[in-house]
């Protein structure tokens, strides 16, 4: 289905019908092959942030070189990084982890390292955001907007309720020249990461969780 779909959407970028050709999901390999056969894509709509950082391990590298931007989802991870959850007892329950969002990257920050490491990462965030005047979600969008590659990050927002706008103004943040960050936090951010867990090696490559 998805390569009569895409097939399709080639068609018509031939025809002129569509000017650019972009994806979901697909990982490098499958990206190689489309580009390789003279098709030109123009972003890839891939799970970045600083729990999954799958798309530094091959991704990033073969869209700079194709001149390909990643469009990043679950930055924040259904916003389970921010403050809301600093310093919190591990949700478990369907009262806690209320969303089919929130589940999902439960469950990824489980096979990521556990609640216990990622409160390491949010007390480090935390310390970052105070350092540099911001909240958690921005200083966790900003490092994956500078990385490289990526184009943009998807941020959801529940309009209608309690805290909507503050989200709104966090994005806004987070795009800022006004905030960056510096060698010191990536260190810091880095030394937590060092003690997660390979997602490249449990799951796979960019989408593979949805190809099992």
């Amino acid at each position: 289905v998805v390569e009569k779909a895409l097939q399709r959407s080639i068609t018509r970028m031939q025809e002129g019908v569509i000017r650019e050709l972009s994806l979901t999901n697909f990982d490098t390999r499958r990206l190689e092959e489309i580009i390789s056969k003279g098709i030109r894509i123009s972003s890839n709509q891939v799970q970045y942030s600083l729990i999954d950082q799958r798309p530094a391990a091959r991704m990033e590298q073969f869209c700079v070189a194709n001149n390909i931007q990643l469009l990043t989802y679950g930055t924040l991870a259904g916003g389970l990084l921010s403050e809301r959850y600093l310093g919190v007892p591990e949700p478990n329950s369907k009262v806690t982890v209320s969303t089919a969002s929130l589940s999902k990257y439960k469950k990824m920050i489980d096979t990521w390292g556990g609640w216990s490491l990622f409160q390491d990462l949010l007390v480090t965030l935390d310390t970052i955001a105070k350092r540099r005047g911001c909240s958690v979600a921005s200083v966790a969008t900003r490092y994956v907007l500078d990385r490289p590659a990526v184009g943009g990050v998807i941020v959801g927002c529940r309009l209608g309720v309690a805290g909507a706008g503050q989200h709104i103004s966090d994005s806004l943040r987070s795009c800022s020249p006004e905030l960056k960050l510096l060698a010191e936090d990536h260190a810091a951010i880095e030394a937590v990461s060092r003690r997660s867990r390979d997602l490249m090696e449990i799951i796979g490559d960019c989408g593979d969780e949805y190809r099992s």
